[in-house]
């Protein structure tokens, strides 16, 4: 049984079939677990690498730490979403006979799934420390992220594009760099003038991507 959109989008009442199911269940903990677990070493690691971390206030090493899974998240769905668009052939135009919209992977599934889980856990913990770690366009910037991510994994469609919203986290860690070297007091340093040269040229990029893609 199928309904179609007036958006000229078919979505399939039987596509979530329990084999995704249980694959989509296991990437969303799997992400939350990760989270937890870089967010406890990030913790662990900067007080013993870090002398500065021991001075910092408890909302700011909530915020160290918290930026260290959100680093973590953006090399990992960066990394996986070029691959996918770039090395592989899942979204090559000449490789299947179906459209790129309609095209999906096993990989494509768990990579979702897993920034599901990092969405959940970046926006429990916006809630519980709110507005120290965001406002309300926090909120709502991850609310909408999980949905859209959510609807593109019980469809089955528009992989491609969600992947290339999620290759702009690619520019995250150095976001989250600049932070750290601000509050290490390092704002002066020759590091923290690199990186945001590297992060005015990594942005320019991904719109270059997007417009040639």
């Amino acid at each position: 049984m199928e309904l179609t959109s007036s958006f000229g989008l078919t979505f399939f009442y039987d596509y979530a079939t329990p084999s995704k199911v249980v694959l989509w269940l296991a990437s969303i903990f799997s992400g939350i677990i990760l989270c937890v677990l870089v967010y406890t070493s990030t913790a662990i690691l900067s007080s013993l690498l870090f002398k500065g971390y021991g001075k910092l206030s408890s909302a700011e090493k909530i915020e160290w730490n918290n930026r260290g899974f959100s680093t973590f998240h953006a090399l990992f769905v960066s990394s996986a979403s070029f691959y996918l668009l770039i090395l592989s052939d899942v979204f090559n135009v000449n490789s299947h006979g179906d459209v790129v919209i309609n095209r999906s992977s096993t990989l494509s599934d768990a990579v979702l799934g897993i920034s599901i889980g990092y969405f959940l856990t970046d926006l429990a913990m916006i809630l519980w420390n709110f507005p120290a770690l965001g406002g309300l366009e926090y909120v709502l910037h991850h609310g909408l992220s999980i949905g859209s991510i959510t609807l593109c994994l019980l469809s089955g469609q528009v992989h491609i594009y969600i992947l290339m919203v999620l290759f702009s986290e690619s520019t995250t860690p150095f976001v989250n760099l600049r932070w750290y070297l601000d509050i290490a007091g390092l704002k002066s340093s020759k590091l923290y003038i690199w990186n945001g040269i590297a992060l005015f040229f990594g942005w320019l990029g991904l719109l270059w991507n997007y417009f040639s893609w």
